[in-house]
């Protein structure tokens, strides 16, 4: 019986292209762009992102950001009462250029 699931979850995953990791693997990759760009000078850190974005959003549960390296802006995520907010913002300049809900 074992040997039956091995077989299945061995054929589930080759059949799904293997799970989630290209999805994986672009945010890390966006990640380390993110890391370089701060680096360089070109984008603002994470922190100071969040230091400008936070207290804008008094009341909310702030879920965390993500990074898209090919628009240079970082998303974050925030929920208040059941709604879920993305704000995103450019990484060179830290200003708001999109809310969505």
């Amino acid at each position: 019986m074992a040997r039956f699931f091995a077989l299945f979850a061995s054929l589930a995953l080759a059949l799904t292209g293997h799970g989630v990791a290209p999805s994986y693997a672009q945010s890390r990759n966006d990640q380390g762009e993110a890391r370089k760009e701060m680096k360089a000078g070109n984008v603002l850190s994470l922190r100071e992102i969040e230091r400008r974005i936070l207290p804008r959003m008094r009341g909310s549960e702030y879920l965390g950001p993500s990074y898209d390296s090919t628009a240079r802006a970082y998303r974050l995520k925030f929920i208040k009462d059941g709604r879920v907010t993305f704000i995103d913002v450019d990484a060179r300049t830290g200003r708001i250029i999109n809310t969505s809900r």
